[in-house]
């Protein structure tokens, strides 16, 4: 493992120069530049109100509508709403352009590589995404902003037009079944991709962390960005630690197209 200098970042960004299919996971870190928040890290959603995870638990969220009007309410200030792309999601844009990306799998529900420019039929939200809803009761989904603009209106726990159910974010709250198709193309990416990056990342929730491990065993290098130490740097053939925004770009951005 080679570790964090600028010699050892031109050294990997050869080993990205050279790849032909590259999956990037990414976490929260990728988006903190953004504004947006982690949840677990010193100044995470979670950390500062431990209360809000019950409104990331399913069975909360479904069961209780005192947990669904504070959901609501929460929705109407988050930070996701006013976030812009920064320059470690335009960097993946690049690294996409010049022929190199296989998948962008991300943990993040904030929509923010999409806004960049990532084309979404390479892109697998696993964690899902925030900017849309679901009636529970039916499936219909809608845009967020429409239920948010009810919300502004004066309905706090705003149900489905159509039936009368329970909207959700269209995000995977803790109890609920992750999508098993995006979980199989993430996994067929890992198996075969000749890079990996893990991107703003502690490398420690399931299953997304297991592409990290996966594609190393198959035969892959590993590069981990990360602001902090994570579960997996062992297994990595290059370590940085820093601004994802700043790191991302150093690494990916403006290489040539591949061959």
């Amino acid at each position: 493992m080679i570790s964090g200098d600028r010699s050892t970042l031109d050294e990997a960004r050869t080993w990205v120069e050279r790849a032909r299919r590259v999956v990037v996971l990414t976490g929260a870190g990728i988006s903190t530049d953004s504004g947006i928040p982690d949840y677990r890290g010193p100044q995470g959603v979670w950390t500062r109100n431990p209360e809000a995870e019950k409104q990331a638990t399913l069975s909360h969220y479904l069961e209780d509508g005192e947990v669904r009007r504070q959901s609501w309410a929460n929705r109407l200030t988050s930070p996701i709403w006013g976030a812009e792309p920064n320059a470690g999601h335009r960097a993946l844009v690049d690294l996409e352009s010049g022929g190199r990306l296989l998948a962008l799998v991300t943990q993040n529900v904030d929509g923010l590589h999409l806004l960049a420019g990532s084309d979404p039929g390479r892109v697998i939200e696993i964690h899902g995404n925030a900017r849309a809803v679901v009636c529970w009761s039916c499936g219909v989904r809608s845009p967020m902003d429409e239920a948010l603009d009810r919300v502004r209106a004066g309905e706090e726990d705003p149900g489905c037009p159509l039936c009368g159910g329970i909207l959700k974010s269209t995000t995977i709250s803790f109890g609920q079944q992750l999508v098993a198709a995006d979980l199989q193309r993430a996994d067929g990416a890992a198996r075969t991709c000749d890079l990996v990056l893990a991107v703003g990342t502690t490398l420690t929730v399931q299953p997304a962390c297991n592409l990290v491990p996966t594609a190393a065993g198959h035969g892959a290098r590993v590069v981990i960005l990360n602001g902090e130490a994570t579960a997996m740097d062992r297994l990595a053939d290059a370590v940085f630690r820093g601004s994802i925004s700043e790191l991302l770009p150093a690494l990916v951005a403006g290489l040539p197209p591949a061959a």
